[in-house]
């Protein structure tokens, strides 16, 4: 089972792309488990939201205290929130900050990979909703099809945006898809 926790801050898309990730591995014949967790959340707090896929039923229904990947979608909840609390392997952040100065700060010896999916969204869609752009990460970080998350966007987006907006969107996703580095230390 693949376990996965966002952090973001409410309005910047955490919760929407969480659930674009769950629905698209159930269409990628998945079991899936999305859910947020936030109290009374406002724009600009900080907000959770856990991911579970799995090739069997999942029979558990919990918190995820340890996680295979953390994805981070504003890196300032780095001077606030520790992030890699129970972190078991990946640690996926939007940022520009140097891979020496995220991994001196946390003392984490797994795998962190950064991308600037801020900026990517800015020159894509225009707008500073980096949540697309992550997905693109996340499905290279992972066994799941970029192709399928494509779909998923589409069929997500299909009445709440125009479609030339929606393609900006499948645009960030790929461009973070070719985009996403390790940071080697």
């Amino acid at each position: 089972m693949l376990e996965i926790r966002f952090h973001g801050r409410g309005g910047q898309g955490a919760k929407t792309a969480a659930m674009m990730l769950a629905e698209a591995a159930y269409e990628d014949g998945k079991y899936v488990q999305a859910f947020p967790e936030y109290g009374a959340a406002r724009e600009g707090a900080p907000v959770q939201i856990y991911v579970r896929i799995s090739e069997i039923p999942i029979r558990i229904h919990y918190n995820i205290k340890k996680p295979d990947i953390v994805v981070v979608l504003d890196d300032s909840l780095l001077k606030s929130v520790n992030v890699c609390d129970g972190l078991k392997n990946i640690l996926l952040i939007n940022s520009t900050a140097k891979c020496l100065d995220i991994r001196k700060k946390y003392n984490f010896q797994g795998d962190i990979y950064v991308i600037d999916a801020t900026k990517i969204a800015l020159i894509e869609i225009n707008m500073n909703k980096p949540n697309t752009a992550m997905l693109g990460a996340v499905a290279r970080l992972s066994d799941l099809k970029v192709e399928i998350i494509e779909k998923y966007i589409w069929k997500y987006f299909e009445n709440k945006l125009e479609k030339d907006l929606i393609m900006k969107n499948v645009n960030a996703m790929r461009v973070a898809y070719e985009q996403v580095k390790e940071c080697r230390i």
